[in-house]
Parts: structure tokens; sequence; C-alpha cells
């Protein structure tokens, strides 16, 4: 072996075990969630006793109760001691020693892929907003020239307003707090339902605190006479005046020592000072290196603050945060560069979360009503079923692969197997959340993985058959399919990178999956083969390349069918989206899109009724796609059902009630009965959905800039017209089959925008390099050379990215078959709009005449050939 493939060969093998480290394979980790009570007892040291006694008690609650693991260690441990059983966790400084330690335990014990909600499940709190915070107050004079102050009740709009823009300041602020791929919705008129992937007692803590801090900044005036009013009170003569508060705050003084800061400030920010006037703030020091916030104002918070600071010169304005006081400076001033400070503040951690916070402000505070564990958002049956699939996905590809390729197939499933366990690891290593959206872009990436495979192989079956020797060819074949696969793969990462940048939720996991996976898939097809075809040769184990053949010297004309392909293909695209906009209309849009109407509903504790009988049931009332997902209240362990349908024409109780009745008559035993009943917002809110487009067009801009650098602008147009017919083509299809659009449906669209670029500038590839190679012929001429040069790349990388899929639509149920559909239509699209969208539209670009790409005896070529036409 050469030197620089020892030192090729010593960097994969450092990336693997790193990957499976990362993975949990080998290391102290674990790939998959272990049992924490068995974790606890193996992890401990210096075991005694007292120690077994606790795992024993601990064992026995938790055969009691399964699900409440961490409590009923916390209720075995009681009194005792355990930092002497895991000394090394430096718990001696810590307030409550046992929970930090058992913190630490369950987080190592937790798998070290993390999945989201609705693979998984979480935790989910009801959040209420305090609608009382949203009235204003105005002073006005009566008819006796007295001063009164009248408050005005908000209007349903203006709460509708308050609600939706608090779901979306939920869903920045957490995303922010590293909690990924949330679950926040409307609930009723004055809730929001916040759902969380599985998440360790101590992070469910920190969840609390984040979903309550309102982040509520107000400025208010104080009251001018505020020194006598305290003198008075102190006294017990005097009283607080009307529209006034007494607020407190500890004030840290030089020298470590605290004051009692009171003030008396008026109820209600002065003019609508509040946090939404905020642009921007981050966290500095203070002269004593103590942490602070400094704050800039928007232009109109800057105008207002202006005005207020103007006409009360020297006297103090109070800060309040979330109702507390946090400083009550005097107004030395007038203050109008827009700028403040927030002081007070002890640890930077909090300062950081508040200066977060601060930027995304709500209208009203909100509080946790009630918390509890859900079920996955998908349903067990889905997702048992989508792994299923999915093993059987992948195992026919590589089943193929090996088949087809022979030698080179078993190659091509190990750089697979390899591509699938470095992704893993990679993800594992960052933290990133597997949600459905994400195994959306672990399907394409294994399907780009074989596509860089299928390239190299059918590149260096050409040059076999151009007379070269093995080593010859095997050159010659990664040099050529290199600058093919390097394109394909940068246009999508491309794509990939905006999504992560410009998206939220959903549409960033997919992102974020797809960049790492196109990634790895470069590395795996580019260095991996090439390292095992090289070591094959060095020992002389390989003395050809044996593939099987499907298409051999095809020349089929596939411009004289273009002009009525592309006519038929936008009328299909006119036809399947008018009925879908126009004739459905708001029936297209499934529950996670709409919102709904979802009763919770008690049942028989003994009775699990399992899912695919429950949706089996619901189905039955043609109300769409339903979401079901059993419940468990964290404080008494009882579990209850959801059941989510879309909206329609009747009332939520009316709905609500045809649910009950359908689930009483198919299962008398459960003795299901109605808890409550709601109307719930969508899941996939605007911001998501608009964020999804914006970052999608703003993709193939930079697609549209790059393809024209690399090929020519005519090129790019028909790249980027060929991604928009294919995303239209699909959601017509989806459309005219009865389907609802849902959250699987937004992952499977961005996965179709990734498979067809990549599908045509394959061709793309092809044809500028006939054309700079000087090869004969018409423009025409050439273009159907290069889509018949590269047709069995096209069948055998589309057919197995199909055959993966399909196995998803077969066995997959509930939303993974909607997926799947979505993504079998974009396959069949994508291909055939490589050839009858992107490429015709450069041949007409073009007039037929060859394009400027190429030496000059290229163009005296085509001269000839358009003379002789």
């Amino acid at each position: 072996m050469k030197r620089n493939n020892l030192t090729r060969f010593a960097f994969v093998i450092v990336i693997l075990l790193w990957s499976l480290y990362e993975l949990g394979v080998v290391g102290p980790y674990s790939l998959t969630s272990r049992n924490l009570v068995q974790y606890f007892a193996d992890r401990a040291r210096n075991k005694d006793t007292n120690f077994t006694q606790i795992v024993a008690t601990a064992r026995e609650l938790v055969a009691k109760t399964p699900d409440r693991a961490f409590s009923d260690l916390q209720l075995a441990i009681g009194t005792n001691d355990i930092t002497k059983y895991f000394p090394f966790f430096d718990a001696k400084d810590e307030i409550y020693p046992t929970t930090y330690i058992l913190n630490r335990l369950q987080r190592e014990a937790s798998g070290r892929i993390k999945l989201g909600i609705d693979l998984q499940g979480g935790t989910a709190f009801m959040v209420e907003m305090d609608t009382n915070r949203l009235a204003t107050v105005d002073t006005v004079t009566n008819k006796q020239g007295q001063i009164e102050t009248v408050t005005n009740q908000v209007n349903a709009t203006e709460l509708q307003g308050a609600l939706d823009q608090a779901v979306e300041v939920l869903r920045k602020r957490v995303d922010k707090f590293g909690v990924a791929e949330p679950v926040i919705q409307p609930s009723g008129s004055d809730k929001i339902l916040v759902q969380l992937p599985g998440l360790s007692e101590a992070d469910k803590e920190s969840a609390k605190k984040q979903i309550q801090q309102a982040a509520y900044l107000e400025f208010r005036l104080v009251h001018k006479d505020n020194d006598q009013i305290l003198d008075e009170l102190d006294k017990g003569v005097g009283s607080i005046p009307p529209g006034y508060e007494l607020l407190k705050h500890k004030e840290r003084m030089p020298g470590g020592k605290e004051r009692l800061l009171r003030v008396i400030v008026k109820k209600r920010p002065e003019r609508g000072l509040t946090g939404n006037i905020i642009k921007n703030a981050v966290v500095v020091r203070g002269n004593l290196g103590e942490p602070q916030i400094e704050f800039q104002l928007n232009s109109s918070g800057t105008e207002i603050f202006g005005e207020v600071t103007r006409e009360n010169v020297h006297r103090r304005l109070a800060i309040v945060l979330d109702g507390e006081l946090y400083s009550a400076p005097e107004i030395q001033s007038p203050i109008e560069t827009g700028s403040g400070q927030i002081t007070g503040i002890d640890d930077v951690r909090e300062a950081l979360e508040l200066a977060n916070v601060l930027e995304n402000p709500l209208r009203a505070p909100l509080h946790i009503i009630y918390s509890n564990d859900v079920d996955p958002t998908l349903g067990k049956d889905s997702i048992h079923s989508g792994i299923r699939a999915s093993l059987i996905g992948v195992a026919a590809v590589a089943g193929f692969m090996l088949i087809y390729y022979l030698i080179a197939g078993v190659v091509a499933n190990v750089a697979l197997m390899l591509n699938i366990v470095i992704l893993l690891g990679v993800m594992a290593s960052i933290g990133t959340t597997l949600t459905l959206p994400g195994i959306a872009g672990v399907v394409l990436t294994i399907g780009m993985a074989v596509d860089a495979n299928v390239l190299i192989f059918e590149r260096i079956r050409e040059e076999l058959e151009s007379g070269k020797s093995v080593r010859g060819a095997l050159a010659a074949g990664y040099d050529k399919a290199f600058g093919t696969i390097f394109d394909s793969n940068l246009t999508t990462l491309i794509s990939s990178v905006i999504l992560i940048f410009m998206g939220t939720g959903p549409v960033k996991g997919f992102g974020v999956t797809l960049t790492i996976g196109v990634s790895v898939s470069l590395f795996t097809a580019l260095v991996v083969t090439r390292l095992v075809f090289d070591w094959l040769l060095a020992r002389e184990w390989l003395k050809g390349f044996k593939m099987l053949h499907i298409v051999r010297g095809s020349r089929i004309d596939f411009m004289r069918w273009a002009v009525p392909a592309f006519a038929a293909s936008w009328l299909l695209i006119v036809i399947g989206n008018s009925y879908g906009i126009f004739w459905r209309g708001k029936d297209v849009l499934g529950v996670e899109f709409a919102g709904g109407d979802q009763v919770s509903m008690s049942f028989d504790q003994s009775q699990d009724i399992p899912y695919t009988e429950l949706r089996s049931s619901v189905d039955k009332l043609g109300l769409g796609d339903a979401l079901i997902g059993y419940q468990q209240n964290v404080s008494t362990g009882l579990r209850t059902l959801r059941v989510t349908v879309r909206q329609t024409g009747h009332g939520n109780e009316e709905v609500g009630n045809e649910v009950l009745a359908r689930l009483q008559k198919d299962f008398p035993q459960a003795k299901f009965a109605k808890l409550s009943d709601y109307k719930v917002g969508p899941i996939v809110g605007r911001e998501i959905r608009n964020t999804a487009i914006v970052a999608s067009l703003v993709a193939m801009f930079f697609i549209l800039l790059y393809v024209a650098f690399r090929y020519e602008f005519s090129f790019a147009i028909g790249a980027v017209l060929a991604i928009l017919h294919d995303v239209f083509m699909t959601l017509g299809w989806y459309f005219l089959t009865g389907r609802e659009l849902n959250a699987t449906t937004v992952a499977a669209i961005l996965t179709i925008i990734g498979f067809s670029i990549n599908d045509t500038i394959v061709i793309f590839d092809r044809i500028r390099e006939d054309l700079k190679l000087g090869v004969r012929g018409t423009f025409r001429e050439v273009m159907n050379q290069a889509l018949n040069q590269t047709l069995s790349r096209t069948i055998i990388t589309s057919g197995t990215v199909f055959l993966a899929t399909l196995s998803l639509y077969v066995f997959g149920g509930g939303p993974i078959n909607d997926f799947a559909f979505t993504f079998l239509v974009g396959i069949l699209t994508g291909t055939y709009s490589s050839i009858y969208i992107a490429s015709a539209l450069v041949l007409w670009w073009h007039k037929g005449q060859r394009p400027n790409i190429g030496s000059q005896v290229t163009m005296q070529t085509q001269q000839v050939a358009t003379a002789k036409a």
C-alpha cells in the first residue's frame, strides 16, 4: 500500500472509530437509552448494603410505575448521601448533590441519538396567557372635572393576534435555547400547547423556566412623591395611590453589601414602553465585572422614550421585568439615543438567558397550568412500521447494488454502511435531534451516496469499453466523475445550508441532516471506495470490473417528444393545483396546517388500545387524518387519550362528541369518557411555512447563480424551472389523490428539491463535457447523445431511491405513507423533468444552436452541421 493510501486509511479508521464512539458502540455511552436504575447500579463505586437496599427499593417502585424511573430513584434514595458512591461527579459544591448526580446519570443513560417529539414523545406543557395584561388604561376627565382611569378591554382579533405572536416568540426562544424541533400550537382562546422531545428532569425544569420567562419588560414611572409615600406607609398612616403599586428589589452595592430598593410605581407601562420596543440586547461586564444587559430600542421606541424622559427629568423611571423591579434610575436628562441598561443580575447565565428573551418579547405573561408526558406525535404504530420499512428499503438497495455491480457493489455497500455510521456519529456529536424530516434527509443522503457510486462505476465501465486497463479505467473513472459529483452535491449543499440558517423547526432539522449527509457522501464516495479499490489492486485481487448492463448503446431521440411532453406536464400542474386550491380549498389542509378540534378522554387504565385500531376507528368518521396520542399526567401518573381532527364546520364540542361516541362504540371495554375539548391552532404555523418557502426560493436563487457560473445562464434557468416544475407537479398529484397537506409534506417537498437538482446537474455535466470535447452534430444531437449516455445512471439511481421509498410506501403507515407517496411522485417527476423540462428549455433557449461552450473546432463543426441541415 502506498504511503498516501496509508495516510488515507489511517484517517478513515480514525473517523470510523470516532463515529462509533459518539454513537456509543464503543466507549461509555450507548446508542439507545438504558435503564436508569440499572445504570445507577452499574456506575456506582464503593457499594455497600445500604446502596444495595436503595437499588432494590428503586426496582420495586419502577415495577409499579415504569415511566417514572427518575422520581422513583429519588424516592428510594431519600435522605441518603450518594456522593460517596459517585466520587467522579464533583458534587460537593452543589446545593442539591443527589439531584445533580441523578441528572448527570440520566444524561449519560440517554441514547446518543436524540429523537424528536414525533418519534420519541416527550413532555407537554399547557401554557395560559394572562390576557388581563393586554388591556390598556387611559386617563380621562369626567364631567365633574375629576381625573379617572378607564380600562380598555381587548377584542377577539387583538387577543388572537397576541396568542399567535406568543406562539412564534416561544418557537424562537425554545429553538435558541437548544431544545430542537418543538411542537407549539394555540389551544383555545388563551392557551398554548408546548411539546418538547424527551427531556431529562433537569432539562424539564429548565424548559419550564424558559417557557414561563415571559421577559415582559416594562418602563414605568415612579411616583413623584415616592419617598413621602414610603415614609407614611412605614408609619402606618398612608396608603398606595390608585393606579400605583409597591415593588421591591435587592440591589447589590460595592463591596458585596445589599440594600432593599422600594419604589411606588405605576401599574402600567408609560405610553406603551414595553419589551416590543427592544431592538437587540447583549450581555456586557460592569466596572466591577458584574454582568449587565445593554439594550437598543427601535425607532418608534426611541421616539417615545425620548418624549417620556424629556417630560420627566429628575423623576425616576423603573425597569420592571415580569412584574419584578430590576432598577429605578433617576432621569438626569432627556435620553434620545435609544439605548439602556439593566443591572443587578448576579449570574452570567441568567444574564445571557435574559438578554435572549428580551429580543423575543411577549405582549402578555405566560403561566404553565399543567404538564404531561406524551407519546410520539406520529403514533407508535407509524414509527414501528417506518423503522421496518426503512430497513427493508436499505436492504433492497444494498441487494440491488450487490447483484448489479458484483464486486464493485460490495465496495459500494461498504461505503453506504460507513456513510450511515459516520452520518449518525456526526449527528450524535453535535446533539442533532432526529425527526421525520431528519429521516427524510437520511433517505436523500442514501440516494445521493448510491448516485455517486453509480456515476463512478458507469464512468469506469465506459473507460474499460474504450480499451483502457483496469488501473487506467479506475483512475480515469474517478477523475471524470469527480466534477459531476462535486457539482451535484454542492448545489444540494447550497440548498441545505440556506435551510439551516433561514429555516425553523422541522425545516432547520432537515437542512442539518442533509448538510451532514451530503458532506459524508462526498467523503465515502471519493475517498473510501477509491481506497478500497487501490488496496485490491495492490494485492492483484481486482482483475476486472464485471457488471450487469441494463441499457446498451441506446439511441433514443428524447427531444422528439419535448414539446408535447412539456405541454402535457404544465397542463397537469395547472389542473392538479387548481383542483387543490380552488375546488378543495381549505379541505386540502390537514390538522397540522389548519388546526383542528381536540378532545381529551379518560379510559380504563388496564385497557391500552393499540394505535392502529384507534386510527382505524376515527377514520370511519371521515374527518380526515387524525393526530392520536396517549399522554400521562406528571403528578398522578394517570394516562389519557388525546385525539385531534381537522377543523370542520361544526363546533369543537360536537366534533369531540362524534369522536367520543365512535370510540365508545368500537371499544366499550375501554370506558372512554370526555375530559375536555379545545380548538387548537396549526402545528405548522405561519412562520415555519413562510420560512420554508422563502428559504427554498433563496436556495434556488443561489443555485441559479452557481449553475450560471459553472455552466451557462440557460442551464441555470433550466435547472431552477425544473425544480419548480417538480414541486408543483408533486403537489398537483398529491391534491388529485385526495391527500391532506401535513408536516410530512414539508419534509417530502424539501427532499424533492434536493433530488431534482442533483439529477439535473448530472445530465447537464455530460452535455457540457460533450460540447467541450467537440462532439460532432447539432446541439439537439449532442443533447440526445448526452441523455443516452447518462440513461443507465439515471435509471439505476432513480430506481434505487424509488426502491427504498417504495418500501416506506408499502410497509410504512399513516404519516410515513404520506411522505413516501409524495417522494415517489417527486422521484418520477424529477427524473422526467431533467430531460423534458430542464434539457428542453436549454435547447429552446439557444434556438437549437450550440452554446458557446468548447473550442473553435466545435464551433466550426456546428456551422458545417447547420449548413448540411
